[in-house]
């Protein structure tokens, strides 16, 4: 189960501010995004591939179900959230960090689908790093027909720098 880590807390605030309607976090873990979307609203679902990450979420009373990105999804949502793992490995050994070989393979993944899932004025907040391929993901982003508002970028330790955006449909 991942851990709340600097881009938890980055996205947490982001959460806070723009989480509205029916709201679905999308990689759950531990719940700290979750926890933020009840401040503003109490219909959050979400859904993880780590059994153990579904298991701490429900005891906390959150629906919540094991489903790789979107295989165990029903219905449409408002705000989906998605704070994927994305750092580049040819391995994947651990998939809490590890997005595939370039970083961003799970996050195209991700926007091939998301339309199904996404109400017509929906929106999507999504964090991921410059140790990923910044212009691959603007290019996944535009090429399934969304297009995003970059509402910020921090540098973490000395070599990466996290990117926040919220995506809607063009």
């Amino acid at each position: 189960m991942y851990e709340p880590n600097d881009d938890s807390y980055l996205m947490e605030k982001y959460v806070k501010k723009f989480a509205s309607g029916k709201i679905l976090d999308v990689g759950c873990g531990s719940g700290i995004l979750m926890i933020a979307a009840l401040t503003k609203n109490k219909n959050v679902e979400g859904v993880d591939i780590d059994a153990a990450a579904v298991k701490h979420c429900k005891k906390q009373g959150f629906n919540v179900y094991k489903s790789d990105l979107f295989f165990d999804v029903k219905g449409k949502f408002d705000f989906i959230i998605f704070n994927p793992p994305y750092l580049p490995e040819d391995e994947i050994k651990d998939k809490d960090l590890v997005g595939g070989k370039y970083g961003y393979e799970l996050i195209e993944r991700f926007f091939f689908d998301v339309k199904r899932y996404l109400n017509e004025n929906g929106k999507i907040l999504i964090l991921f790093s410059n140790l990923t391929d910044k212009e691959k993901v603007d290019e996944i982003i535009f090429e399934n027909g969304f297009r995003f508002k970059l509402l910020e970028e921090k540098n973490v330790g000395l070599m990466e720098r996290l990117y926040v955006y919220l995506v809607s449909l063009d």
